[in-house]
């Protein structure tokens, strides 16, 4: 008998480890997290140096990046549990905007997005019945909105085709489109090696007063705890890539698994700013502004129904707290 119940006692004492493991790791104890980014300088330096530098680690966390070719299908990813974090470029603010998710971090200013067209066509306005590939909802789509106000144009003007980037390439290249709203590095990795006399007839360069900001993501409900940690590693990350930008693109070079030339290209279309700015930008408004800005284009386009409030999408006080913690 005292055999017996020993023997109960020490089943018992397995299943109620069990359980107890599985509650930590139902409850978002596991300190592994799962990170999308997309492949390039702005989506990718930032992953790149946490791992090199071992912030991950200081943290007490370890990152998993998974790599996606647009904003939008990450915040998919994040709503169905797929993801912890990612990354999403100017054109997939209105996500965050109308609720899909929240922004922790703001990364860079980027000026990578272009609208192109094929040899032939040399202006927005010669864009008028023409077939344009955009991956709607990102930037490529939000260039050539602002392109169409500009010339005096609406995406009613032009026949507008939904295609993925790796479509876009394609569909470009083959001449089955004759125009699109893409970015950079893709334009010049994949597209103009191809058609070399493709023309540029918009960059997000060429809109003064507007900001395009870069940003990292959550889903709808933040973890503060966890979020704070994500956060701390970003801002370190930030401030060795503003110290140290040449390493930055050598270590962006290898988890992209590019050439270097590539990725410094890249870099050249993005302004990065110290996590001291940043935090003072987020204090004074500036953020602010520049988020109210997206949202105001985004009513304009009809991916948001109403202006959104900043303060309901954007952790700047998660931000700024981890800044002075």
């Amino acid at each position: 008998m005292r055999g017996t119940r020993r023997a109960v006692l020490s089943v018992l004492s397995v299943i109620a480890l069990g359980l107890s493991l599985t509650a930590c790791s139902e409850s978002g104890d596991d300190s592994e997290v799962r990170f999308g980014y997309i492949g390039d300088y702005n989506g990718a330096s930032l992953l790149a140096i946490a791992e090199e530098q071992g912030l991950w680690d200081e943290a007490g966390l370890s990152a998993e990046p998974q790599v996606f070719t647009n904003g939008p299908l990450q915040i998919q990813a994040l709503n169905s549990g797929d993801l912890d974090f990612g990354y999403i470029g100017p054109g997939a603010f209105w996500l965050p905007a109308s609720g899909q998710s929240k922004i922790v971090a703001i990364n860079t200013l980027t000026y990578a997005d272009r609208v192109i067209a094929q040899p032939g066509i040399d202006s927005v306005a010669d864009l008028k019945g023409k077939r344009v590939g955009v991956p709607e909802g990102t930037s490529g789509d939000m260039v050539l909105n602002l392109a169409l106000q500009e010339a005096g144009l609406t995406v009613d003007d032009v026949e507008k085709v939904p295609m993925d980037p790796s479509t876009i390439v394609s569909a470009f290249v083959s001449g089955q489109i004759d125009a699109a709203g893409i970015w950079y590095p893709l334009i010049g990795t994949s597209i103009k090696p191809k058609v070399p006399d493709l023309r540029e007839l918009a960059s997000t360069r060429d809109f003064e007063g507007s900001s395009f900001p870069t940003a990292f993501v959550s889903g709808r409900e933040v973890d503060d705890e966890l979020t704070g940690k994500v956060i701390s590693v970003l801002q370190k990350a930030n401030d060795w890539r503003a110290e140290n930008p040449e390493q930055a693109i050598d270590l962006s070079a290898g988890l992209l698994n590019v050439d270097r030339a590539t990725v410094e290209a890249d870099a050249a279309n993005v302004e990065t700013m110290t996590t001291q700015d940043l935090v003072a930008k987020t204090e004074d408004g500036t953020v602010d502004g520049w988020l109210t800005g997206l949202s105001d284009f985004f009513v304009g386009t009809g991916q948001l129904q109403q202006q959104a409030d900043p303060a309901d999408y954007y952790t700047g006080d998660l931000y700024t707290g981890a800044f002075r913690e």
